[in-house]
C-alpha cells in the first residue's frame, strides 16, 4: 500500500517548453544589460555589414531612444524577416566556431533587443527597394515597403518597457550616456577607417572622422581624437610579432598616466576587449615604472589567426581565451618594454604645462598635488628624508659605476671651493637678499674656460649642462633652448635600479665584501624569512646568513650600494619580501612568465631606492653633469621606480611668456 502524499510537499511540476517571447526576454538579460549593451550590438552589426559611416543618437541615456544609422550593404525583405529570429545570422557561412572573423555571430542581438523594447528596422540594399519591420515587446510585425537610402536604420524606443523591473537597475541618464560614449570610443579605436558620430541631448555631436589611409600615422590621429590631444606627443609606437601573433599600436610614457584603467584599449582581430590576461600583462610591463595606483594610457591591436583565440566565452564577447596565453602575455610585456626603452630619457610633456600653470600668477607649488597626465598642477616629489645616506664619492664612481662607462670625452672640470666671493648664480652674495636664507645649495659652477675645457658645448645635450643645485635636492640644467629641472634622488634611483638589473642579467650583481661583517637584529620570524630567501638574495649581491635567533650576519652588499647603511638596506629588502611574497618558494603571480625574475626586480627596486642620492646631498658640478649624461644614456630614466617624473623641461619660449616677453 503506497504512502499518502505529504501535504507539505509542493505540487508536482511538469517540464514544459517556454513561450518563445519569454525565452527572448530571458536571453535579453544576458545580451542587453543596459542601453550601452544594445548600442554595442547594433554598431557591431553595422561594422560587420561593411559600413564606413555609423551614426548613433540617444535620448534619455538610451532609455527613450537609440537610433543607429549605417551605410552598409543593407538587407532585403527575406533577410530582414529572418534577421529578427533567434539564432539567425549571416556571419557563420561554414558553421565553424573556431574561426570567427566577424564581431557578431550568435544571432541573438536583434530578437533580444526587440523582446524588451519597440524595435524598428528599415533597410535597403544597393539594388533593392527599402523595407521595414517592427518588433514590439517580442511581437513581430510584417515586412512593409519603406523609403530608405542604402544601409540600415534601427530605432529602439522605450527600452525595457516590457521588463520594467530592469529599469530600477539603470543609473542616471548622464551615467548611461557616458557608458554609450565609452562603447563608441572603444569601437572607434578598433576601427579607425570608419567614421563614428554620437548625438546626445547634451549639445554638439561627438565625431571621429574616418582615416582613409591605414597605418601607424592614421591610427595615432584616431587615438589623439579618442584619448586626447596630449596622447600623440607622449606616446611611443609598438610593433612586434612572435609565433603567429602581431602586436601594433602606441603606448604612453610612464609619466603620462591616469587614475583609472579606462584609457587602456586592447583590440584583438578588430574586436575591442577588456580581458584580464591582457590587462595583467600591461600591469606587469609598467610594474617598475609606475605607481600601483596609477594606470597607463595606451591602445594596442593584436592580430592572429582566429583559430588561436576563442571569442565565444562571454555573453558580451569582451573576454577571450587564447590557446597560448603565456606567449601572448610575454609578447605584450616584451613589446612595451622595448618601446619604452627605445624612448630613452623622455618625460611627459604634460609636466611642462603643469609646471607653467603652477608658476603663473596664483600658482601655489606648496599645495600642488602629484602630477597626473592631462590634468592637475605640478609638484616635484623627492619622497625621502633630507638625511644623507651616502658618503661622498668621485663623480665617475658615483654615477657610472663599475658596469657603466663614462661618456666619451668626459673629464671632471676643476672647480674652486665655495666662498662668499663666488656665490654661484649671483655676483652679489645671496645673504644680501635675506639674512634668513641658508647658503646656496649648489657649489660654484666652473669658470667658463674650465667648463669648456671639460666638455665643448654641453648645452647641446638633451638634458643640457648643470648650472646649479637648489635646496640640495633639485638640479637646474641649461639646454640650448630652455632649462631642465631634475629631481636628483628620483633620477639616481632609476639609474641605480637599471644598473643593478643589467648586472643581474649579465650573470649576477657585483658584490663588495664587508671588511667587518655586520650583524643586523630583528624579529625572529623576519630573520627566518631573510635566511630562507638567502639563495636568491646572494644573486643580487647581498650575502647573509643566520646569526642566532632574531639576527642575520651580512657579509657582502651590492657594490653599487657600498657606503650606505647595511641595516637600512637589509630592512628595505625585508619590506620588499613581505610586500610581494618574494621569499624563495613564494607564490607566483597568475600568468607571470617569469615570476622569479619579477620577484628579484622588486627587491632590486627597493635596494636602489635605499642606495640613491638623497635629498639634502650637495653635489659638485661634475657630479651633476655626470648624472645628466647617464640619464641620457639610460632607458626609462624619465621616471623613477615609483612612477614619479625625474625631470621637467621648460622651453625658453615658455619662460619668456611667463615674464610677458611674448
Amino acid at each position: 500500500m503506497s504512502a499518502a502524499p505529504d501535504p507539505r510537499d509542493p505540487p508536482p511540476a511538469h517540464v514544459r517548453r517556454l513561450d518563445p517571447i519569454l525565452v527572448d526576454r530571458i536571453a535579453a538579460g544576458e545580451v542587453v544589460e543596459r542601453p550601452a549593451s544594445a548600442v554595442k550590438e547594433l554598431v557591431e552589426n553595422a561594422i560587420d555589414a561593411g559600413a564606413r559611416s555609423i551614426e548613433v543618437a540617444i535620448e534619455g541615456g538610451g532609455r527613450r531612444l537609440i537610433r543607429v544609422i549605417d551605410d552598409g550593404i543593407g538587407m532585403g525583405a527575406d533577410d530582414l524577416a529572418l534577421a529578427v529570429e533567434r539564432h539567425a545570422t549571416s556571419k557563420l557561412p561554414d558553421g565553424d566556431l573556431t574561426r570567427i572573423g566577424s564581431l557578431g555571430f550568435r544571432g541573438e542581438a536583434l530578437p533580444s533587443i526587440g523582446a524588451v523594447s519597440r524595435l524598428t528596422i528599415t533597410s535597403r540594399t544597393a539594388d533593392g527597394e527599402g523595407v521595414s519591420l517592427t518588433l514590439d515587446s517580442g511581437a513581430k510585425g510584417p515586412v512593409r515597403p519603406a523609403p530608405a537610402s542604402r544601409g540600415t536604420r534601427i530605432e529602439v524606443s522605450e527600452l525595457f518597457a516590457a521588463t520594467p523591473a530592469r529599469l530600477k537597475f539603470l543609473k542616471t541618464d548622464r551615467a548611461e550616456t557616458a557608458a554609450v560614449s565609452e562603447i563608441l570610443r572603444r569601437l572607434a579605436v578598433a576601427q579607425p577607417q570608419i567614421r563614428f558620430t554620437l548625438r546626445t541631448e547634451s549639445g554638439s555631436p561627438t565625431v571621429f572622422p574616418a582615416e582613409s589611409e591605414p597605418g601607424p600615422a592614421a591610427l595615432l590621429r584616431r587615438l589623439g581624437a579618442v584619448l586626447g590631444p596630449d596622447f600623440p606627443g607622449n606616446a611611443v609606437p609598438v610593433d612586434m610579432a612572435r609565433e603567429g601573433f602581431a602586436l601594433a599600436g602606441h603606448v604612453g610614457l610612464p609619466t603620462f598616466h591616469r587614475g583609472a584603467a579606462s584609457h587602456i584599449h586592447f583590440v584583438v582581430n578588430g574586436r575591442p576587449v577588456r580581458d584580464r590576461l591582457l590587462l595583467g600583462a600591461v600591469r606587469g610591463a609598467y610594474a617598475d615604472t609606475m605607481s600601483s595606483d596609477r594606470h597607463p594610457v595606451l591602445a594596442l591591436h593584436l592580430t592572429c589567426d582566429p583559430a588561436l583565440v576563442d571569442v565565444n566565452v562571454h555573453p558580451a564577447k569582451t573576454e577571450l581565451r587564447f590557446r597560448e596565453p603565456g606567449l601572448v602575455r610575454a609578447l605584450i610585456v616584451s613589446a612595451i618594454h622595448e618601446a619604452l626603452r627605445r624612448a630613452g630619457a623622455r618625460s611627459s610633456s604634460t609636466g611642462t604645462q603643469a609646471a607653467l600653470d603652477a608658476l603663473r600668477a596664483g600658482g601655489s607649488l606648496g599645495e600642488a598635488p602629484p602630477m597626473a597626465a592631462g590634468a592637475g598642477r605640478f609638484a616635484v616629489h623627492s619622497g625621502v628624508s633630507t638625511a644623507s645616506a651616502l658618503s661622498p664619492r668621485p663623480a665617475s664612481r658615483l654615477f657610472f659605476g663599475p658596469s657603466v662607462a663614462a661618456p666619451a670625452g668626459y673629464r671632471p672640470a676643476p672647480r674652486p671651493a665655495y666662498t662668499e666671493d663666488h656665490p654661484g648664480f649671483a655676483e652679489t652674495p645671496q645673504a644680501l637678499f635675506s639674512a634668513d636664507l641658508a647658503p646656496p645649495g649648489a657649489d660654484l659652477r666652473p669658470e667658463p674656460e674650465s667648463f669648456l675645457e671639460a666638455e665643448a658645448h654641453p648645452e647641446t645635450h638633451p638634458l643640457g649642462a648643470a648650472r646649479a643645485q637648489i635646496h640640495e635636492t633639485y638640479i637646474v640644467a641649461q639646454t640650448r633652448d630652455g632649462i631642465v629641472l631634475v629631481d636628483q634622488h628620483a633620477a639616481h634611483e632609476r639609474l641605480v635600479y637599471e644598473r643593478l638589473k643589467r648586472e643581474r642579467a649579465g650573470g649576477g650583481v657585483l658584490a663588495q665584501g664587508l671588511l667587518i661583517p655586520d650583524v643586523v637584529e630583528m624579529a625572529p620570524e623576519e630573520a627566518d624569512r631573510l635566511v630562507e630567501a638567502a639563495p636568491e638574495l646572494e644573486r643580487l649581491g647581498l650575502t647573509l646568513e643566520a646569526f642566532g635567533p632574531g639576527a642575520v650576519l651580512v657579509r657582502s652588499v651590492p657594490s653599487a650600494l657600498a657606503g650606505g647603511s647595511v641595516k637600512g638596506l637589509v630592512l628595505d629588502v625585508l619590506d620588499a619580501l613581505e610586500a610581494s611574497g618574494v621569499e624563495e618558494g613564494g607564490p607566483a603571480g597568475a600568468g607571470d612568465p617569469d615570476p622569479v625574475s619579477q620577484r628579484l626586480d622588486a627587491i632590486l627596486s627597493r635596494m636602489s631606492c635605499h642606495g640613491s642620492i638623497r635629498a639634502g646631498r650637495r653635489l659638485k658640478p661634475e657630479e651633476m653633469n655626470a648624472l645628466l649624461r647617464e640619464m641620457e644614456a639610460t632607458p626609462l630614466s624619465g621616471s623613477c621606480n615609483h612612477g614619479r617624473p625625474t625631470f621637467v623641461s621648460l622651453g625658453l619660449a615658455d619662460i619668456e611668456r611667463l615674464f610677458g616677453r611674448r
